[in-house]
């Protein structure tokens, strides 16, 4: 198999950098609450016909998030590979037995356990939610000796060590450089070769745009000749590679380009071994699909994966869209930005659940209201869509999420024509905010002692209203203001004002540009601060809290836990912000901070950060909410708060959108809140996000089986070992494969090639 020589370049160059691990930001601590996805119920009511329709399409998933280790970090696979030959030699239990006689304690086995845990649930060695990397909270010499000892070292000993000594100095280090990930010198990327920089990031945007082609699907790699002339491989992800095809959307793009005195190449074929058991488990899943909907729009994304289109996906989405309240829901493919450095790049992810049917019922009375309460938006009708296209808005149990991480709520697709022209599907993950959102009271940080009772009361259910708010009227809100290829505008310059300016409209969207690649690195926390500030303003309105069932006292006291949510998860967003590079690194969480400061600014006392000290004598603070002035002094800020951000998003205002974003996003030590010595309380009391450990569906004869597996560190390993039982060391060893392809990307100029183990 290929993977670096022992010594190579590559592991030495973690070693210079190594530093102890003093932060706890870099650890995953031993109690680190886990949670198993409860969906026995759901599945139980599916035919024999759906689960193996659910089934086909959970190995899809599967199969495609093991693209992530790739698209995080150049150690990632190996270190994916060198845990997944350990646990399927020796299980949790067995393991242990053998660390303890290797010398270890009992909490330093944990924590390898946490460790490996969390490489499995976030698909890399960076947490999906705040792109910080994490570190083992052990001794190096330690597991070292744990690993080299092992029964996997001792059947396959040459594989296990090389492995080890391709990625072990990575796996520790933290070098200023490896500890966020980030483009250039910011942080590690592998959406870009190591020596790309935000330059080039925009100049390749400039190009992608220039041609047409989207970036979700691409990666970008720069080498420099001798003459110093930099040459950029835009790598397409597919099944196909340079062999030849048969002539699709995709074949004619598939050359070489001067661009602005630079050379560009489009290439495809990144990911192909692993796409392509994406696509011959799609095949399958077609068999069993439910009507014609869900079978055009499996031969789509067949179609996409196999040819590299982004096009054939916008097919495949389209025909999603129209499959209406589906038993069975899914969707899969290079979805989202957040975790690209400049915020175009989507991370494969692939879902699939099962419907939730009485919270989909109430979901379904909100879509109802929906264009009535449209209305109640601080926008002109002009700034909105010219009509809403009624969208499905379901509650979902979630058998399969393969990703980096499991959201609650989604709204998708993430195409500005199709979302404007043909609409879009909300879903809320009705057994993922079932147990990553509660939390015991002692946990409970920052709020007054006479908050705590009522937050914990009423935040599941506020979380559904905004939840649902966020997602339908929120991400599925406003109008893009465009000028199409023929030059002609979807919107009346001549009667349509900007009603922050009083003036006709001076700017809109060109063809082939949209909002991802025009605002970039703010685009998806700007417009997750837009749909969270729909959430607050919108449950303000009597009627969403009837649609939930809440009325009188209990309306009240919902709208009250769902802003002290908001700013409370203001404070807590400083665990995200890295102050040496001033940059966020959480898109939700920025947002989130930006509308605790619009609120702090609304001032009148509605809402205060307060620093004190705790009853462990350390740093603390409290967060008060003025539930008396929500609707006096809150509703007024946000209401002007929202038309600014719509604005300025509808006319492609970049200059005004980053000055406003950024502006609210700056942290600093100004009185009085002093938010940078705020941070220090916020990390010294922060808790870490739950693991969640997922089931897996065995085919068993034509039957389908559900796999469970405890709420546990040793539980979610188990999960992964049991995941790919046909072919977990050929999957393992084509990463490390393709891994080592493009190493060299991420190696110092005066570095040596890596040789093969």
């Amino acid at each position: 198999m290929g993977e670096p020589e022992a010594g190579s370049e590559f592991a030495n160059r973690a070693a210079a950098g190594a530093e102890p691990m003093a932060d706890t930001q870099y650890i995953l601590p031993n109690d680190i609450g886990v949670s198993s996805l409860d969906c026995r119920e759901a599945f139980r009511l599916l035919s024999p016909t759906e689960r193996l329709y659910a089934h086909h399409l959970s190995r899809a998933a599967w199969y495609g998030g093991l693209a992530v280790l790739l698209q995080t970090s150049p150690e990632a696979p190996y270190i994916y590979a060198l845990l997944s030959r350990l646990f399927r030699a020796q299980n949790p239990d067995q393991l242990r037995q053998h660390a303890l006689a290797e010398g270890l304690t009992e909490e330093e086995y944990q924590a390898f356990l946490v460790y490996a845990a969390g490489v499995y649930s976030n698909m890399g060695n960076y947490k999906s939610f705040g792109d910080t990397k994490f570190v083992p909270n052990l001794p190096k010499e330690k597991l070292e000796r744990v690993i080299l000892g092992s029964e996997a070292a001792q059947r396959h000993p040459e594989e296990v060590r090389g492995l080890w000594q391709t990625c072990g100095e990575l796996m520790f280090s933290l070098e200023p450089r490896l500890r966020h990930l980030g483009l250039g010198k910011e942080g590690m990327t592998t959406y870009f070769s190591g020596n790309c920089t935000m330059e080039d990031a925009k100049l390749a945007q400039d190009f992608l745009d220039s041609q047409n082609l989207s970036a979700y699907n691409t990666r970008l790699f720069k080498e420099v000749n001798q003459e110093g002339k930099p040459h950029y491989d835009v790598r397409l992800a597919s099944v196909l590679g340079t062999e030849p095809a048969l002539d699709s959307e995709v074949t004619s793009k598939l050359k070489s380009y001067e661009f602005r005195g630079s050379h560009f190449q489009v290439t495809r074929g990144d990911y192909a071994p692993i796409l392509e058991k994406v696509v011959e488990q799609l095949e399958k899943a077609k068999a069993y699909a439910a009507n014609s909907h869900q079978e055009q729009m499996l031969a789509q994304y067949v179609e996409s994966f196999t040819q590299g289109s982004i096009e054939a996906h916008k097919r495949g989405s389209r025909f999603w869209i129209q499959d209406k309240g589906p038993i069975v829901e899914s969707y899969i493919g290079f979805i989202e930005s957040y975790r690209d450095p400049f915020g175009s790049r989507g991370e494969f992810e692939g879902f699939v659940a099962m419907v939730n049917k009485a919270m989909s019922a109430k979901f379904e009375r909100l879509v109802a209201s929906a264009e009535q309460l449209l209305k109640e938006l601080p926008w002109p009708s002009a700034f909105e869509k010219d009509k809403f296209l009624t969208p499905d808005f379901t509650s979902l149990d979630v058998l399969t999420f393969a990703g980096s991480g499991i959201p609650a709520g989604i709204n998708i697709p993430n195409y500005d024509d199709l979302r404007q022209t043909e609409g879009f599907k909300n879903v809320s993950l009705g057994n993922v905010l079932a147990v990553a959102y509660t939390m015991p009271r002692e946990k409970l940080t920052f709020l007054e002692e006479d908050d705590k009772d009522l937050y914990l009361r009423w935040k599941g259910p506020s979380f559904d209203v905004q939840v649902g708010l966020h997602e339908l009227l929120g991400h599925g809100s406003g109008k893009l203001f465009v000028q199409d290829e023929k030059g002609e505008l979807n919107f009346d310059q001549e009667t349509v004002i900007n009603p922050e300016t009083g003036e006709r409209i001076q700017s809109w969207y060109q063809s082939g540009e949209t909002w991802d690649s025009k605002f970039s690195n703010i685009a998806s926390s700007y417009e997750e601060c837009r749909a969270e500030s729909v959430g607050l303003y919108l449950c303000l309105h009597p009627q969403v809290l009837e649609i939930f069932g809440f009325e009188g006292a209990d309306a009240e006291d919902v709208i009250y836990v769902n802003w002290l949510n908001m700013v409370r998860a203001g404070l807590l967003a400083l665990e995200f912000y890295t102050p040496e590079v001033s940059s966020w690194r959480q898109a939700h969480m920025q947002a989130r901070f930006v509308i605790l400061r619009v609120l702090l600014e609304a001032g009148e006392g509605l809402v205060t950060v307060t620093p004190t000290t705790g009853s462990d004598g350390r740093p603390d603070a409290r967060v008060c909410l003025d539930r008396s002035k929500i609707r006096s002094v809150g509703r007024p800020a946000l209401e002007r708060f929202l038309r600014k951000l719509q604005v300025l998003k509808s006319t492609g205002d970049v200059a005004g959108g980053r000055a406003l974003y950024e502006g609210y996003s700056a942290v600093t030590d100004a009185p009085p809140e002093c938010f940078l010595t705020l941070r220090d309380t916020v990390l010294l009391r922060k808790e870490s996000r739950k693991l969640i450990v997922q089931p897996n569906t065995r085919l068993e004869g034509s039957e389908v089986q559900l796999l469970e597996y405890e709420a546990s560190a040793a539980g979610l390993i188990q999960s992964f070992s049991e995941r790919f039982p046909e072919d977990g060391p050929k999957l393992e060893e084509v990463l490390t494969q393709l891994a080592t392809a493009d190493v060299r990307f991420w190696r110092g100029p005066s570095e040596a090639p890596a040789g093969q183990a």
